[in-house]
Formats: C-alpha cells, structure tokens, sequence
C-alpha cells in the first residue's frame, strides 16, 4: 500500500510539468533559505559579540607566546639544559640568552616578557629591566681586542662583505644608487656561507641588521655592530678556527687573522656577565622559571587562578596567606545566593500584590518597581553610599530613635553587608518581573476550591498557590542569581576589601595590573561556574519549569 502511493506521488506533476515530490523539496529548500537569511543578521551579531570574545578569553588564558618569540634562541638552547640537575645552565644558553635579550632591549620588548614572568616569579620584572639596560656593553671586552687586531672590524662594509649575501650587496648598491627616500631598503639577508662558518655570528647579526632597517631606519652597511656580534665571532672562531676557509681573498685573510690571534685574547663568559650585571642570574629558580614557561602554551594562568603553582617539585598551593582567589569564588557564590534569596522573600509578596490588585493601581505600583531601571547603576550605588555610611541617614535614624548608640552606630558600607544590601535593591526588580507575570496567569479558582474543601489560608497557600508560581521563582532566581555573580560595579563602591567579588579582581588585572592572562583565567573559571550551577539547577528543579511569563 506504501509503495503504491510513493509510486503515485512520484507520477504527480504541477501544472508546469514538474514532479510534485521535487517541486515540495525545491519549496521547502526555498522556505528554509529565507528563514536562515532572516535569523543571518543576529546570528552574525551573536558570533561576534558573545562567541568570539569569549574564544579569545579561553585562548588568552593558555597564551604564552611572548616568552618563545622574545628568546627564542634561549628557547631552543634550553631543551638540552636538565632543570632537576641542581645546577645551571651552561655558557651556551647564556650566550643565547644574551643575544635575545640585546635584540629585546633594542625593540623594548623586554620589559613586557620581564612583567610576563614576574607573574609567575617576583623579582622578574626588575631583573630583565636591569640587565636590558646593560646588555649592550656585553662582550665589549671582545669588541676592543678586535678592533685593535685590526681596524678593518670596525668598519660596517668588512661586516657586510663576510655575514650578506652577493644579490642583497648588489640590490643594495642600486637601492643607494637611486637615492629614492620612498623605497624602502631591501631587507638584509644573511649569506648561507656565514651560517656555515660563523652560526653563532651570522645568527645575531641577522638579528642586528634586521633591528637597524626595521627600528632605526637605517642601514647595516652604515653602523658597527653590537658588542654581542663580536662575542659571538669569538666564540665561532674558537670552535672553528679553519672558518676562513669557506671565504676568499681580503675578507678570507682577515678572518683567517683573527683566527690565529683569538686563542690569546682575554676573555670573558657570557655566564659571568649576566651574574656581575645580576647576581640573580645566578640563581637556580630563575632559570626554571624561564624553563618551565618557554612553551607558548601554559596553565600557569589557571594555576594562579586557582591559588596554586607549578614549582621544580611539582605544583603547590601558594602560601596560605596569599591564597585569594578560591576564597573570592567563595564569597561571590555565597553573596550572590544570600542576594538571590534577598530578593526573593522582598520580591514574592510585592508580585503576589501586584498580581491580585485591580489593573489600574497594578500598573501604579509597576511603574515603581521599573523605576529603578530609569536611573543610572552609578548614580543608584553612589546613593547607599550616602545611607550607609556610620555619618549616612540610616544611622542617624536609628541613633534618633534610640536603637543604637552614638557610639555604637553600625558598619553598614564597606563590607559584605553593603554589598548584600545594595544589589538586592539593584536586583529586585529583576526577581519581581518574572514572578508577577507567572502569578498574573494563576487562576483564583484554585485557591477558592481548596477552602471549599476546608483548607486554611495557609494550606491552601503552600499546597495549592506556592507551587504554581516555582516556575516564576526559577526564573527570577536564575536571573537575579547570574546577574550577581558578574557584578562589579556595586561591589567596588560599596563594597569595601570583605565584600568584593571576583568580577572586581578581574576587572583590576584587565585594567590596571594589565595580566589578561590571569583575568582570562579567571573569566573561563566563572564561566565553567555559572554553567556547573546552571546544571545543578537543571537537576533538581528542571529548566523547563522556568517560566518569564
């Protein structure tokens, strides 16, 4: 029977000939078209506004990146140091380290990776900045023994002629040739004979050249380089003392020179600057430090987050009185439930009365519950500061009327009272709403019918009324409850040290401290909160009993 009326369908035709069962999927295809460019705007609106902020937090909050880009030479140097030795690295990774760190210095990036750390150890942040100030002069004992092995070393053009390749010499010329200011010079590339026979050398001028066109605007064929290039020609000669042999003519009879002579130069290690620029240098836990956030990914931020960090021994809560916060989670969720629980004992009789007055002075009174919404949050928190305070109206009130003493006037601002107070006023309207529409819809038939059957005020209240309004209670307490744990405003005003929120930390390290890293942290842990909450929720009273109305 089926068969023969899908066998019938398919023979029916429109009027253009068509089959009917691809005309309806043609239709349907068309109808579910329109409707998706309908939903398209908001759905663009939502992706950018709500999606894709909160991508960025969650990538934030692993982002490490600054540290690999910063050192990367430092980076790789560090894979062969073992931290768990109990000693420190060797002169290879400090020579990496100084010739990052000169590069660094030159592009002021040293202080952000210097702050980055700090965050992780104290004491980071004024140890880059120091030896930043002082890397330049790091192998300048080098610099003096070549110069005066020959003063060829300090001219640019004996530089350009060992570390650039033969097209950049050749496209250089005819970029100065034309002596056009609106060319950019040609970017400076580094010959694959130096990178042969002078790794170390080749590796840092590239970073020199690449340093003078792009910060200075200027050219490597016009500046000597830095200190640090000339330590690392001596450390290449030193291993290799037969470099000259993949150069030829006046430049392969200098470097061969400078070969012979490096074995009685005096020298220096680059271990031994960074120590006497810093003795910190010299300390273990700085360079595991640098060791365990090298990678451009890190949990460090949800480590801190969590008053917790990750040690040569594993990860360990911090010391207890540094502990933060955990102890902000806490109260956060505590003060939005006391504050969920306010608002629902004040808000269910002012609904329940709303709700059986006649429409007009029903409409009277909501015009005072939206009232709040017509002024600023601002200007609304700046208000209990004026009620609260020991000097404020409520206190002078209850020191008239003989409730408290003078002496005895109560601490309402400044703590977690003030909070609890002022954002359940804030909030109120917000649990009122939902309750007053899903009571507006109970009929009055119900309650009456319980009576007639001899129930009292009460029983008819609690078993008959109460549980058709739970839907406008689970609505209002989500929302008053979600609203709350992201508050920031009303807590930092009224709020004091004892009463402020979580949201408030985060706001300083967006603002002030600016570690994003952390507040990002901070913003996914809430976030992962609020849904667990919103599950909890789900379990035992159900969304789907949540009703606005």
């Amino acid at each position: 029977m089926s068969d023969t009326t899908s066998n019938t369908a398919e023979k029916l035709t429109t009027s253009d000939g068509k089959p009917l069962k691809a005309s309806l999927a043609k239709a349907l295809r068309r109808q579910k078209m329109r409707a998706l460019l309908l939903i398209a705007p908001l759905l663009l609106f939502v992706l950018i506004s709500f999606a894709a902020p909160i991508i960025d937090m969650l990538f934030r909050s692993v982002q490490n990146e600054i540290v690999p880009e910063t050192l990367p030479r430092t980076v790789t140097a560090l894979e062969s140091w073992d931290p768990a030795s109990g000693e420190l690295p060797d002169n290879f990774v400090f020579a990496a380290l100084r010739d990052d760190l000169v590069i660094a210095s030159e592009r002021k990036q040293h202080t952000r990776l210097g702050s980055r750390l700090n965050y992780e150890m104290t004491g980071m942040s004024s140890l880059f900045r120091k030896t930043g100030r002082r890397v330049d002069d790091f192998g300048e004992i080098f610099t003096e023994q070549f110069e005066d092995l020959n003063e060829a070393w300090v001219e640019p053009a004996t530089w350009v002629s060992l570390m650039a390749t033969e097209d950049w010499i050749t496209a250089q010329a005819e970029w100065a040739a034309e002596d056009d200011d609106s060319v950019s010079e040609p970017a400076f590339e580094i010959s694959e004979t130096a990178k042969e026979a002078l790794p170390r050398t080749a590796e840092i001028y590239a970073g020199f050249a690449d340093v003078i066109q792009t910060e200075d605007q200027d050219s490597p064929t016009e500046e000597e380089p830095w200190n640090p290039v000339y330590a690392a020609l001596y450390d290449d000669l030193i291993e290799n003392p037969d470099a000259a042999s993949f150069y030829s003519g006046a430049t392969a009879e200098l470097l061969a020179s400078a070969a012979a002579a490096v074995p009685d130069f005096e020298a220096t290690t680059a271990r031994e600057e960074f120590i006497d620029a810093d003795e910190d240098w010299g300390s273990l836990d700085v360079w595991q430090t640098l060791d365990r956030f090298k990678g451009r990914y890190t949990a460090g931020y949800y480590l801190a987050a969590l008053d917790a960090k990750r040690t040569a021994d594993g990860i360990e809560m911090v010391p207890e009185e540094q502990r933060i916060y955990l102890l902000l989670f806490m109260r956060t969720l505590i003060l939005s439930v006391v504050i969920t629980f306010s608002c629902l004992l004040l808000g269910y009789p002012i609904a329940f009365l709303l709700s059986h007055l006649p429409l007009r002075s029903a409409n009277l009174l909501m015009i005072l519950v939206l009232l709040p919404f017509w002024t600023s949050l601002l200007v609304r928190t700046s208000a209990w500061k004026v009620l609260l305070q020991q000097q404020g109206v409520i206190n002078d009130i209850l020191v008239f009327i003989g409730l408290v003493s003078d002496d005895g006037r109560l601490a309402l601002i400044n703590n977690a009272t003030g909070t609890v107070i002022a954002m359940t006023h804030i909030l109120l309207p917000f649990m009122i709403l939902p309750l007053y529409s899903v009571m507006k819809t109970i009929s009055p038939s119900y309650v009456r019918a319980a009576k007639s059957l001899g129930a009292t005020d009460w029983t008819a209240f609690w078993r008959i009324y109460f549980p058709q309004t739970v839907p406008g209670i689970g609505a209002g307490a989500v929302l008053v409850f979600i609203l709350s744990i992201g508050y920031y405003i009303t807590p930092e005003l009224v709020g004091g040290t004892s009463g402020i929120f979580i949201s408030n930390r985060i706001a300083y390290h967006i603002s002030s401290s600016l570690n994003w890293g952390l507040a990002a942290a901070l913003g996914t842990l809430l976030l992962v909160v609020v849904l667990l909450c919103f599950v909890i929720y789900d379990k035992l009273v159900g969304i789907d009993n949540v009703k606005l109305g």
